[in-house]
Formats: structure tokens, C-alpha cells, sequence
């Protein structure tokens, strides 16, 4: 007979250590039965979240550095921007990984296994997920694997499929070289042949600082390139001739606007399998930490829908196709696009039009530092698609 769960959380990544660190919060979980399994035990820093945040989130006690100011250059305009109200923030995959480990050896209802789930079904009375030996069950499934060929790549359908892809180094120099109190968000004065490329620079210390090769394009490229731009950067930007890296990590994420489910039958999909991920930046930190506080509150309000999408929802995703259709047929360059936005709008809003969160007299204001030339031919084509 296979083993029954309240709830499965299907990935043990990001969206799956930020939902279970919520329902560890909530006493309505406290009963339920509550299986976690991914085919990894997350005992490796295998990734570095950066986000912008105005007041202390659900992950504060593990925020490794935080920034007010952050630099942009670019060759058509350059600053440093003060960002309040918000504050850059890091956090390291390893410290979020062992603090949701360590709380939730507190609670007796929670069990992990490691082990790779192969396949997931939803249209049951009971949800089902595969493992090699056995299928076990749930009242709901919430999934954040994704099972495609293509990791990065969602199926079906038209649309536009650019991938961000990074490669990044946690360099320590034998003398101080970087200013902590300062992050540069975009460094646009690298090459820009490949596509829209720029390098992020986090200084955690006056000697130490996460550099970050970043671009955004339809191919990846080769390893020894990556690797080559990062050394060109530390040596000719950063004028830095000694060091040793601490860290590397790597990373390719979907840029695009097809449609990820939300919700099949008793599957509930979040993360990147989610759509969590904003199509037109990459960024997804943020974004799931709202798709994961509002699955917590439908089941503590005892509802099983988890699909819908808001008008606010929606008219992003036509912001996203929008840039992305510039984007894809090279109308304009990324480091364009993104230094008129910076240089025309206040930091304030500028995050708050990323996040998804401005109103729509402030979205004019953004769209009128953008060529209509350009833009307005773009948005009427995804209007009508």
C-alpha cells in the first residue's frame, strides 16, 4: 500500500523551501503530514539570490549582505542610485537550504527523502508522484520540478524563448580593492555582440566580491567564454591583476512568455515549472515568495484554487511580451532599453515596475522613455496575437 501525505512539496529548491518555511509559520500546518523530496540533499552553495526588498521578508535572519546604493553604467548613461526605500539584498542557497533543514527537524509531521521523482499526476481524487520503487500519494501535490526534455524550454505553443545564462566567480583579493556599501546592478560596457550582456559586482567586503558574467540570448554560449569575460572584467574594469576565487556558480533560466501551468487537477506548480520566473528579466526571488504566501493562505482558508491570475497578472505578461518581441528581433539593444529606463524614471519606480507592482499612470510614465517607434508596433502585434 503506498504511503499517503496531506501534502507533497516536489523540489526541494527555492519555491520548495519557501513554501514549507511558511507552513512551518502557520499553525494550520501543524497537523498535516507534509513530505518534502528532492534528488538532492542541498548540502552545496549552488546558487546566489540577489532581490531588492523594503522591510525584513521571511528569509531575514540569513540576508549575507545588503546594499542602499548600486551602481549602472552603461555607455549611454552611468550612475550610482540610491534605492530607497528598498535595500539590495544576498542571500547565499546554502544558508536558506540549512536554516528551513534545521527548523524543520523541530516539527515531528515533516519528512524529506532524496530521491528523483520521475513523473507527477494530478487528476485524481489523490495526487500521485513516481519514485523508481514505489508511487505515493497526497491530498495536494506542489511542484516546482520541471519534467520536459528541455529544462528550459516550456512546452507547446508560440512565443518567445530567450534564455538568461550566467556564470559567476567569489573572488578574494590580498588587498582592498571593492567598496561593500556599494553593488553595481548592471555593467553594460562589456561587449555587446552576443546580445544583451552585463556584469553584476557584489562586494560582501573591501576584499572580497561576487562578479557575475550575464546575458541575455536564445544560445548559450561556450565555457571558456564565460570564463574569458570574467577574467577580461576583473582585469581591465575592476584593474585587479591578483586573486583567487572562492566560489563559481552557473545558471541558465527561461526568458519567455508562453504559459507555465499553475495548477493541474491536485498539482500545484511554482517556481520556475510555475511561471514564476518574470520573462522579460529572469527575476524570480520575489515572485515566488508571493506564490508561495498565497498558496499558504487558499489553504488556510480552505480553498483548492490556485490558478488565478489577477488583472495585474495579466497585463504584465503583456509588458513582458512586449520587450521580449523587441528583444528577439533585435528592433533595439537591451543596454538601451534598460539605460533609458534608468536614466528617465526614479530608482523607486523602476524597481516597482520590475517587481510587477506599479499602477498604470506610472507604467505610462516608463513607457514614454521608450521610442514608440519602436515599442508601440511591438505592443499592438502582442496585443493582437
Amino acid at each position: 500500500m503506498s504511503k499517503h501525505y496531506d501534502y507533497i512539496i516536489s523540489g526541494a529548491g527555492c519555491a520548495g523551501m519557501s513554501l514549507l518555511m511558511r507552513m512551518m509559520r502557520e499553525p494550520f500546518f501543524s497537523s498535516k503530514k507534509i513530505l518534502i523530496i528532492d534528488g538532492s540533499d542541498k548540502t552545496v552553495n549552488d546558487r546566489t539570490w540577489c532581490f531588492w526588498e523594503k522591510e525584513a521578508g521571511l528569509f531575514e535572519s540569513i540576508v549575507h549582505h545588503r546594499w542602499e546604493r548600486v551602481n549602472f553604467f552603461s555607455e549611454l548613461f552611468s550612475a550610482t542610485l540610491t534605492i530607497s526605500p528598498y535595500q539590495y539584498k544576498m542571500i547565499r542557497a546554502i544558508d536558506l537550504y540549512s536554516l528551513v533543514r534545521e527548523e524543520s527537524a523541530k516539527h515531528t509531521n515533516i519528512e524529506w527523502r532524496y530521491e528523483k521523482v520521475s513523473e507527477i499526476d494530478g487528476t485524481g481524487s489523490k495526487a500521485g508522484l513516481v519514485l523508481a520503487t514505489e508511487t505515493i500519494t497526497a491530498d495536494w501535490i506542489f511542484n516546482s520540478i520541471l519534467f520536459e526534455d528541455d529544462p528550459v524550454t516550456p512546452p507547446g505553443g508560440k512565443g518567445y524563448n530567450l534564455l538568461q545564462h550566467f556564470k559567476g566567480w567569489m573572488i578574494e583579493t590580498n588587498e582592498d580593492h571593492f567598496d561593500p556599501s556599494v553593488a553595481t546592478y548592471m555593467d553594460f560596457r562589456v561587449n555587446q555582440d552576443e546580445g544583451t550582456t552585463f556584469m553584476y559586482m557584489l562586494p560582501v567586503s573591501k576584499r572580497k566580491a561576487l562578479i557575475e558574467y550575464t546575458l541575455f540570448t536564445e544560445k548559450l554560449l561556450s565555457p571558456d567564454k564565460y570564463e574569458t569575460a570574467l577574467k577580461e572584467y576583473i582585469r581591465s574594469y575592476l584593474q585587479i591583476s591578483e586573486y583567487k576565487i572562492e566560489h563559481e556558480e552557473s545558471g541558465v533560466i527561461p526568458m519567455t512568455n508562453r504559459h507555465f501551468p499553475q495548477q493541474r487537477g491536485r498539482v500545484v506548480y511554482m517556481g520556475i515549472a510555475g511561471g514564476q520566473v518574470k520573462g522579460s528579466s529572469g527575476y524570480a526571488f520575489q515572485f515566488i515568495q508571493k506564490r508561495t504566501a498565497a498558496i499558504c493562505k487558499e489553504l488556510c482558508a480552505g480553498g483548492n484554487r490556485f490558478n488565478r491570475w489577477s488583472l495585474q497578472q495579466r497585463k504584465f505578461q503583456l509588458y513582458d511580451s512586449v520587450l521580449l518581441n523587441v528583444l528577439h528581433y533585435q528592433k533595439m539593444k537591451g543596454d538601451k532599453i534598460f539605460s533609458k529606463i534608468f536614466q528617465k524614471n526614479p530608482t523607486e519606480r523602476v524597481l516597482r515596475f520590475l517587481d510587477n507592482e506599479t499602477n498604470l499612470w506610472e507604467d505610462l510614465q516608463i513607457m514614454q522613455t521608450m521610442p514608440a517607434t519602436i515599442f508601440l508596433p511591438a505592443a499592438l502585434k502582442e496585443i493582437f496575437t
